[in-house]
């Protein structure tokens, strides 16, 4: 058996999320610190990704000042508490095929997560991609839920964000089990 480690090359790597409220969404990215991929023979094993929340950045709202309030709101208690917790971590705990289990810690608290991830090997280099469904509200970031808050209307924002994960990493020195 071949066990192959692989380092996230974080510059090349990048998280696309988008969060929808009744009148529209809302995108931007959030930076992958450090992680690495394990592979066994050839076969996806395990892994952990640092993801950088103080990074977190909002594309879709151009004005400065509004887009910096915006920032500062997902910066605060009411969603991420970067000051407190400025990592989130996603460890693989099982693989199953294409279909993988792991443990997604934000803001200190800690859920499985199940999804798809497609990888390619190339010589040294690994890319993945795969897309993330995650429940905001698990991870106490309850502002304007319509599960903990009544008559929003319009301005109810959907638990459910969504991250598209684009990783690149590079093989480090191979270790033979």
């Amino acid at each position: 058996m071949k066990t192959q480690k692989f380092e996230i090359l974080a510059a090349q790597s990048n998280i696309d999320w988008v969060g929808k409220k009744v009148t529209g969404a809302h995108n931007g990215t959030i930076g992958i610190k450090e992680g690495e991929i394990i592979l066994n023979d050839g076969k996806l094993e395990g892994g952990k990704f640092i993801i950088d929340t103080a990074s977190i950045k909002i594309l879709d709202v151009t004005d400065p000042g509004t887009n910096a309030q915006f920032a500062g709101h997902l910066a605060s208690d009411d969603f991420f508490a970067i000051e407190k917790y400025p990592e989130a971590t996603l460890e693989i705990t099982s693989v199953s095929g294409n279909d993988i289990e792991a443990d997604l810690t934000i803001k200190g608290i800690t859920h499985p997560i199940n999804f798809d991830a497609a990888i390619a090997v190339n010589g040294d280099n690994l890319s993945a991609t795969t897309k993330l469904l995650v429940d905001r509200t698990k991870y106490e970031m309850k502002f304007r839920s319509g599960n903990f808050f009544q008559n929003l209307g319009d301005t109810l924002i959907y638990n459910d964000f969504e991250l598209s994960i684009d990783v690149t990493a590079k093989a480090v020195q191979p270790v033979l089990a």
